[in-house]
Parts: structure tokens; C-alpha cells; sequence
């Protein structure tokens, strides 16, 4: 809003009543200042109107002249809104304040826009909802918008533009700035089934559907498990890391005391969701036990060993008949006889001469 006012000289009468004028200008918007009115530019009862041209704007808007033409106010289209963040959660209606201030314009044009990564959309325009919102979006008080059944696709900033022709400044547009929160789902946990003592074990729990981002508090047999080992003495004996934000649980070195069940919570600002209760088993390590089995299998492993040496020194193993019947027998050609003997073991050659 601007505001112009004058102290001028009119004597009645004059066709020339404004010849001297003392110029003063306070103005938010940057209008300028009239230090050198032009004179005879018609009569001080033209107000404003003549005010405007004795200073030489070009303007297109009036305001309202006090009496005696002494000042004037030139307005402008302004909004303001009673919450420019406003926070809801998912499947619930909110309303998008926006206020007009200061306007002269009898009806002017209404337009919201949705900006969200970077894509600008309509959600009101030519006096209408579009698209989805078209079943599930108003418009309240003339210019503020309710969104109904909002869902996390809502979340984005939303501009609300007025364009009022007959004010000085014709156009203003604010922006909303709109959050959705989402409750966490059930978070998924992974938690180890048995673990020897002494050794790691790591524990974790997700979760990706939340807004804002979920944090993680880990439990065992329904007790919360502190962050800071040092600061509960139930858990001074543990050497354990807790993430909230990621929601790792690293057990360094577990032992017995770390054996129960554990469970995990997922927390937004939406709400909570916790998943199942999970046994982790922590058993001590068998030493004689496992040399026991180590013998054993070494054992087992010598006797077969010696088993196969046996069989090769027997003879199971031989790949040769010792009858012979895999040789072939030649084909005898004309004139030669071929007798074989039971001492030979193999066929022997004997000539025969017919004379």
C-alpha cells in the first residue's frame, strides 16, 4: 500500500487553485517522490485524479479523497495469509490461508498454483478445480483453498495469485508452504538367532514410508535400551552401539546377559509402528567339544585312506583279465595253421608244407 498526501493552496475561485503545492510522499512500493508539481492542471475538487496528473504518474487506480482535498490513499492489491506452513497429517482436510488484504477491484481473478520438484501445476483456474483435486479441493472465503483426503503426494508449496485490474498494483501472490506427515508402517527387523559369546552381532530395524524420517528405539524384553550404555546400570555390562537414525544395533562383544528378545519402534511426528518381538540366543563355545569332532573326522578320513591303499595291494582295482578272452583272434591266412597252447597262454606259429 502507498499513501500520497498533500498540502496544497487552493484559493476558491481560481481556475488555477493548486499554482502552490508542498510536496510530501511516503510509499512502501517505490513510487517516487513529486517534488515539482506541474501547476494548472485543473481544480483541486478533482482530487486524487488531479493530484496523480500534477505529479505526473501514470497510474491506473483511485483511491478516496479525505474532505477538503487535502490527501489521498492509492491502493493496491495485497494478501496475507494467517499461516504460511501449515503442518497436517495424512487423510485429513487443512486449509490454505489466503487473505486479501487491500484491494479495489469489485471481483478479481483467482488462480492457485502446486509447485513440487521443480513441475508447476494448477489446482484452481478459470473458476475450477483441476484434475484430482477437482473431488476433493474447495474454495473458502473467496481465496483460501481446502484440500481434503490430503495424501504425502500434497506435500509442496502451493502460490495463490490474485490479479485485481482496476488497483494500482494489479497482481500479488503468496506461497504456502504444505507438509503431509505420514505415520511409519511396521518397521522390518532383522535380529540374529543365536551368536557365541564374545563375538558381533548387529541387530536392524527399517522403515520407508514415514515423512518426516522415522527414528529407531531398540527393546529387549519390553525395556528400552539407552543409547548410553553408561547412563543405565542394567546395561553398564553390555558393549553396544545404538543408532537412532539409522537404527543399527551392533552388540561388540555379546555375552550371556545379552540373550532375550528384542523388538523395535519406529517415531515420526505422524505417529509410531513397532514390529515383532525377535529371540537372539547368546551360547558358549564347546572347546572340548570341537577338538572331540575335529579327532573324529581325522579318524574317519585315516581309515578310509588305508581301506583304499588295501584294495589297490589286493588287486581289486586291476583293470586286465587274466583268461585273455578280450585279445581278438587274426585271421588265419592260406597255408598257416595257428595251434594254441595251454603253457604259452598265447597263439604260436607253425608252418606246413604240402608238396
Amino acid at each position: 500500500m502507498a499513501e500520497c498526501v498533500r498540502s496544497l493552496t487552493a484559493p476558491p475561485g481560481h481556475a488555477h487553485c493548486c499554482s502552490r503545492a508542498a510536496a510530501h510522499h511516503t510509499s512502501t512500493r517505490g513510487f517516487g517522490t513529486c517534488l515539482s508539481p506541474r501547476p494548472g492542471r485543473g481544480c483541486c475538487s478533482q482530487g486524487c485524479v488531479w493530484l496523480m496528473e500534477l505529479c505526473g504518474w501514470s497510474l491506473g487506480a483511485v483511491g478516496h479523497t479525505r474532505p477538503g482535498n487535502t490527501g489521498c490513499r492509492l491502493l493496491a492489491v495485497e494478501l496475507t495469509s494467517s499461516n504460511t506452513k501449515p503442518v497436517v497429517q495424512e487423510f485429513q482436510s487443512v486449509e490454505l490461508s489466503c487473505i486479501i488484504k487491500s484491494t479495489v477491484t469489485p471481483d478479481p481473478r483467482i488462480e492457485w498454483k502446486k509447485i513440487r520438484d521443480g513441475e508447476t501445476s494448477y489446482v484452481f483456474f478459470d473458476n475450477k478445480m483441476q484434475g484430482d483435486f477437482a473431488t476433493r479441493a474447495e474454495i473458502l472465503s473467496r481465496t483460501s483453498l481446502v484440500i481434503k483426503n490430503t495424501t504425502r503426494m500434497d506435500t509442496a508449496t502451493y502460490r495463490c495469485e490474485v490479479a485485481a485490474p482496476s488497483d494500482t498494483k494489479t497482481i500479488d501472490e503468496i506461497n504456502i508452504q504444505l507438509t503431509v506427515q505420514v505415520k511409519p508402517v511396521t518397521p522390518r527387523c532383522t535380529v540374529p538367532k543365536a551368536v557365541p559369546v564374545g563375538k558381533t552381532a548387529s541387530l536392524h530395524c527399517h522403515e520407508n514410508e514415514g515423512f518426516p524420517k522415522s527414528t529407531y528405539s531398540w527393546y529387549r524384553n519390553s525395556e528400552p535400551l539407552s543409547p548410553d550404555t553408561k547412563s543405565n546400570a542394567k546395561f553398564q555390562n553390555s558393549s553396544y552401539s545404538l543408532n537412532p537414525t539409522t537404527g543399527t544395533l551392533v552388540f561388540h562383544a555379546v555375552h550371556k546377559g545379552d540373550t532375550g528378545r528384542y523388538s523395535c519402534i519406529a517415531t515420526n511426528d505422524a505417529g509410531f509402528a513397532k514390529c515383532e518381538e525377535q529371540e537372539m540366543e547368546v551360547y558358549d563355545l564347546n572347546i572340548g567339544g570341537i577338538i572331540g569332532g575335529v579327532l573324529v573326522v581325522v579318524a574317519v578320513l585315516v581309515l578310509i585312506t588305508l581301506g583304499i591303499c588295501c584294495a589297490y595291494r589286493r588287486g581289486y582295482f586291476a583293470n586286465s583279465k587274466e583268461n585273455g578272452e578280450s585279445y581278438k583272434t587274426p585271421a588265419k591266412p592260406d597255408g598257416v595253421n595257428y595251434i594254441r597252447t595251454d603253457d604259452e597262454g598265447d597263439f604260436r606259429h607253425k608252418s606246413s608244407f604240402v608238396i
